[in-house]
C-alpha cells in the first residue's frame, strides 16, 4: 500500500483531550454524551502541531468529532452552531492544509488507516457508529485507491509516449491503466461482502452528510468564533477521490453536469 497521508496515529500529549474523545466516539454518540463532552473540552491551539502529518491527523480527529457532534441525534436533531472550542482549531487546521472544515474523503479514507500487525492487516484509526460495516466501507474504499496506483503511475508514461510519438510505450501505459481500472472494479465488488446496506443507509450515510443542499441542515452551520454567518460544506464522498478524475483527464472523458 502507499503511505497514508499521516503515518502517525496519536497526536502529541497537549492534544490528548482531542484524542481521548476521538477514541470513544462510537460509545459517546450512541449514549448521547458526545455534545456534552465537547462542551467540556478545552480550546486548544494547533500551533504546537509539527508538520503536515500531524496536521492531517488533527484534521482527521477534529472532522470525526465534528460529524459526531452535528449528527449525534440523527437528521431530526441537528445543531445550528459548532462550539468555538471545536470550530476554531478545526478551521485553523483546515486553512493550513487547504481542506474544507468538514469530513472529506482525504480524512475518511486516505488518512484513516494503519497496519495493525506485521502481516499487513489493516485497521482504521478513528471510527464512528456503524461497527464492522463502517470499518469495511473505509477499508474497501482504501483498497480501491490502492488498486489505482499502477494506473496513476502509467499517466506520466502515457503522456511522455504521446509527446515522443512512441506508440508501443503508449500502448503499454494504456494497458496498465486498463488493468488498474479492472482491479479497482474487483476491489469495489468486495463492498457487498463487508458492508450491510441497511447499516450504511440508516447509520453511516448520516455521519457522512454535510450541511450544503441538505434539507436536514437547510441553513448550514455556524462555526462559532470563525464566522457569524452560517457556512455550507458538502460531506465526505469517494467522488472526491482524484483518481478517476485523473483518468478521465488523460482519456479526454467529459461528464455532463446534470
Amino acid at each position: 500500500l502507499p503511505l497514508p497521508l499521516s503515518t502517525k496515529t496519536e497526536l502529541p500529549a497537549p492534544y490528548s483531550p482531542w484524542m481521548d474523545i476521538a477514541h470513544e466516539l462510537p460509545q459517546l454518540i450512541t449514549s448521547h454524551q458526545l455534545r456534552s463532552r465537547v462542551h467540556q473540552m478545552p480550546q486548544l491551539s494547533p500551533q504546537q502541531l509539527r508538520g503536515r502529518e500531524e496536521l492531517h491527523l488533527a484534521h482527521l480527529v477534529l472532522s470525526f468529532i465534528t460529524m459526531g457532534y452535528v449528527w449525534q441525534e440523527g437528521e431530526e436533531g441537528t445543531v445550528q452552531v459548532l462550539p468555538r472550542n471545536l470550530a476554531v482549531p478545526f478551521w485553523e487546521v483546515s486553512q493550513a492544509l487547504g481542506l474544507p472544515p468538514i469530513l472529506s474523503h482525504a480524512d475518511f479514507v486516505l488518512a484513516n488507516w494503519r497496519r495493525k500487525d506485521p502481516n499487513g492487516n489493516l485497521d482504521t484509526i478513528i471510527t464512528l457508529p456503524g461497527g464492522e460495516s463502517l470499518r469495511g466501507f473505509i477499508l474497501v474504499t482504501l483498497l480501491v485507491e490502492k488498486a489505482a496506483v499502477p494506473g496513476i503511475k502509467a499517466i506520466p508514461r502515457a503522456l511522455g509516449a504521446t509527446v515522443q510519438g512512441d506508440e508501443e510505450s503508449l500502448h503499454r501505459a494504456l494497458e496498465e491503466l486498463a488493468g488498474a481500472i479492472e482491479a479497482m472494479r474487483e476491489a469495489l465488488r468486495r463492498m457487498h461482502d463487508y458492508v450491510d446496506p441497511e447499516v450504511f443507509y440508516s447509520v453511516i450515510r448520516i455521519f457522512l452528510s454535510g450541511w450544503k443542499d441538505n434539507p436536514a441542515m437547510a441553513h448550514g452551520l455556524i462555526y462559532e468564533g470563525v464566522s457569524a454567518e452560517a457556512l455550507a460544506f458538502s460531506g465526505g464522498s469517494a467522488a472526491q477521490s482524484t483518481v478517476l478524475h485523473a483518468f478521465d483527464e488523460l482519456l479526454g472523458i467529459c461528464h455532463r453536469q446534470d
